[in-house]
């Protein structure tokens, strides 16, 4: 270099070193005066966090479904994250259902509010593991039974809902999951219509989807449009009452929660919906219910992705200690591929698929399923778990294998 040029080099490191200097105060100042005392404020209010909320759909992928998920807030993140969460983009990205499911799942230690204004509401009547062989139970005081298996729709048109439907009910299905989230309820509804099986001999779930409304009031309103929004759809084929209506996800917080519920509740009371359930709440959420002094209806159902792949020790518990029974929206997720050697084993000794082991495991565990497919076999297949039952030992070994991965 020349003369010039060294003094140059040398000039701009002295003004290079000069503002890391500078901007190394700056950041110094706004710690102390701005992120500390705010550190310390968060750290001084452990009841501003929560645990997380997801907002789940599933995909349909040939047979069996991958699960995407779009995360609201994160893991007992401080209050303010909650407001973060509206300007996260509407965007769904695969991700390892495992490791977002088992976030729902709180302690089963937790204590149970003492319910006393339900306390006079009938329990449901709940699945025990290994004696069913039938394929139906009654919940609350519900007269019309629940179908174990049944067939929910998943996000595809109207025309691909109609045609599926009338499949699934030509083959014997009987319970029928229309979510909101699947966007074709109309199509599903023109099919019931058409059907000509009586309705009386159907069981229909329908759902809400307002986990996004925060506080009582907002949640109360966004949950009763969402009620009127599903009878709307449903009067496409001349349904004017729902058998159930479910909540797709919990709200951000108890109050939320709880003006979610009364939604539901004033809707029962119109007499357009005799069940009430919920999906994707763990036992606290549960509570907020239960222990609602102006709640006068039971959780029935709890909706989780209940399966051979992701079943915690507790999962089935805390639902059955609060006379919840739980139904597995995703049954048969990535078990095929793991476990479809051991599965087809078995399924070899009663002329069974290692799909239809894998659900005869879920019935046996003391839940239900809510399958999905677009062949007349594999609807076939999945009505067709109710005439064998595995041994007790087989049912050990398939319970392990998700310890064993």
């Amino acid at each position: 270099h020349s003369s010039r040029n060294k003094f140059m080099t040398t000039n701009h490191f002295t003004m290079t070193f000069g503002f890391l200097i500078l901007y190394a105060t700056i950041f110094e100042l706004s710690f102390v005066l701005i992120l500390f005392p705010t550190s310390i404020l968060i750290t001084a209010a452990p009841c501003f966090s929560r645990t997380a909320t997801f907002a789940f759909s599933t995909t349909d992928i040939f047979r069996r479904r991958h699960v995407s998920v779009v995360p609201i807030f994160s893991t007992s993140q401080p209050y303010g994250y909650n407001e973060l969460r509206n300007s996260l983009p509407d965007v769904e990205s695969l991700v390892d259902r495992r490791s977002v499911a088992a976030t729902m799942i709180a302690s089963t230690s937790a204590a149970i509010f003492p319910y006393q204004s339900l306390a006079s509401v009938p329990l449901p009547t709940v699945a025990t593991p290994s004696s069913s062989v039938a394929n139906a139970l009654v919940l609350g005081s519900s007269s019309k039974p629940f179908p174990l298996a049944s067939f929910g729709l998943q996000i595809y048109d109207d025309e691909t809902a109609y045609k599926l439907t009338l499949t699934a009910l030509e083959v014997g299905f009987r319970n029928f999951f229309a979510s909101v989230l699947a966007g074709n309820q109309r199509g599903f509804a023109r099919a019931v219509r058409d059907s000509e099986i009586p309705r009386s001999d159907l069981y229909i779930c329908g759902t809400v989807l307002s986990n996004r409304s925060k506080g009582y009031d907002s949640a109360l309103l966004k949950t009763k449009q969402g009620c009127i929004q599903n009878m709307a759809a449903m009067s496409a084929g001349n349904i004017d009452r729902l058998d159930m209506i479910m909540l797709d996800y919990p709200g951000p917080d108890v109050e939320s929660i709880r003006g979610q519920w009364r939604a539901f509740e004033q809707m029962r009371a119109e007499g357009t919906v005799c069940d009430l359930a919920v999906s994707n709440f763990d036992s606290k959420q549960l509570d907020a219910i239960l222990s609602d002094g102006e709640s006068t209806v039971r959780p029935t159902v709890n909706q989780l992705p209940f399966s051979l792949a992701y079943h915690p020790p507790g999962i089935l518990e805390y639902n059955a200690e609060r006379g919840v029974h739980v139904q597995s929206w995703s049954p048969l997720s990535r078990i095929l591929g793991k476990y479809g050697n051991e599965l087809g084993k078995i399924g070899k000794r009663y002329e069974k698929s290692a799909a239809q082991v894998g659900l005869r495991w879920i019935i046996q565990s003391g839940a239900s399923f809510s399958t999905q497919t677009k062949s007349k076999k594999h609807f076939q297949e999945d009505l067709d778990v109710f005439n064998f039952e595995l041994s007790i030992e087989e049912m050990k070994q398939l319970s392990q294998l998700s310890q064993l991965s």
